[in-house]
C-alpha cells in the first residue's frame, strides 16, 4: 500500500472519529424540560428556549396543569420517563414544587434548576413558604376566585395589577399579553403539602431576582441554601419572571448545570 493511500486512510479515519465524537457530544446533551408556574404559561420561557436551542440543547416547555402538586409532578414524571436520554428539569415559581416532587426512580434527571421558584421540604406548602418572609404582595392582587364544580377554586391575578406585581421589568405591552394569557392555579395546590423532595438526591441550582414581589428574595435564598444548591445567582432588580426579562442569565445557569453534571 502506498504512502499516499495510507495518508488518505488516516485522514478518512480521523474525519470519521471527529464526526462520531461530535455526534456523541450532541447526544450527551440533556433534554431541558422547562416547567412554568402559576399565572404563567409555556411562552414565558421563549427567550430561554431560543438561547438553549442556539447552543444545541433539545428543549421542551411543558404545559403544566397547575391542578395539584402531586398530580402535576406525576404528569411531569411521565414526560421524563418517555424522554430519550438524560433530562434537566427547570422549574419557575410553583413549578419548583413540581420538579421537587418528580419521581427519581428512573435516574434520568441530571440536575434541577430553580428559577424564582419554591423548593419545599417534605410537609411544607407554597402558601406558608411565600408568607414566611416579609415582602410578598401577591394576595391583594388576586382576582375573585373562579368557583369550580369539584369545590376547588381557580386563582388569577387581576390583569390591571399584573404588570407591577408579576412582571415589573417587562414592557407594559408584553406584560399585558402575559396577563391576558395567564393560566390559573387551584387554591388547593397552593396549600398542598409537598412530598419528599428530590433535591436531596439531585444536584440543584437557583436563580432569582431581588425585586420579586411574589416570593421574597430572602425566602428563595433560604430554600436554595437549604437544598444545598451548587450555585445561587441573584439578578438585581429582576421581577418574578426573571426568565422572561433575563433569559441569557437564566439559560447560562442551565447550561452550567448541564455541563457540570453531564454523565
Amino acid at each position: 500500500m502506498t504512502s499516499r493511500n495510507n495518508s488518505f486512510i488516516r485522514t478518512a479515519l480521523a474525519t470519521l472519529a471527529l464526526t462520531f465524537a461530535g455526534a456523541a457530544f450532541a447526544a450527551a446533551k440533556p433534554t431541558v424540560v422547562l416547567v412554568h408556574g402559576a399565572f404563567a404559561e409555556s411562552s414565558s420561557w421563549n427567550g430561554v428556549v431560543a438561547e438553549l436551542q442556539d447552543q444545541g440543547y433539545p428543549v421542551v416547555a411543558l404545559a403544566n396543569p397547575l391542578r395539584s402538586v402531586k398530580a402535576d409532578a406525576a404528569y411531569l414524571s411521565d414526560v421524563v420517563a418517555n424522554t430519550t436520554g438524560p433530562v434537566l428539569l427547570v422549574g419557575h415559581s410553583y413549578g419548583g414544587a413540581v420538579i421537587s416532587n418528580v419521581s427519581a426512580e428512573t435516574g434520568k434527571v441530571q440536575a434541577l434548576v430553580y428559577v424564582a421558584a419554591f423548593a419545599p421540604q417534605e410537609g411544607e406548602n407554597i402558601a406558608e413558604l411565600s408568607g414566611r418572609y416579609p415582602g410578598g404582595t401577591l394576595g391583594p392582587t388576586l382576582a375573585a376566585p373562579v368557583l369550580l364544580k369539584n369545590g376547588n377554586k381557580d386563582l388569577y391575578i387581576q390583569q390591571d395589577k399584573f404588570h407591577q406585581q408579576f412582571a415589573a421589568d417587562v414592557s407594559a405591552k408584553d406584560a399585558a399579553l402575559m396577563a391576558a394569557t395567564q393560566r390559573p392555579v387551584t387554591e388547593a395546590a397552593l396549600h398542598e403539602a409537598s412530598g419528599r423532595p428530590v433535591w436531596s438526591q439531585i444536584p440543584n441550582y437557583a436563580i432569582y431576582g431581588t425585586a420579586d414581589k411574589n416570593i421574597p428574595a430572602a425566602a428563595m435564598q433560604f430554600m436554595a441554601k437549604r437544598a444545598g444548591a451548587k450555585k445561587i445567582v441573584e439578578i438585581k432588580d429582576a421581577s418574578h419572571v426573571v426568565m422572561t426579562s433575563n433569559p441569557k442569565q437564566v439559560a447560562a445557569l442551565i447550561v452550567e448545570a448541564a455541563t457540570a453534571t453531564s454523565k
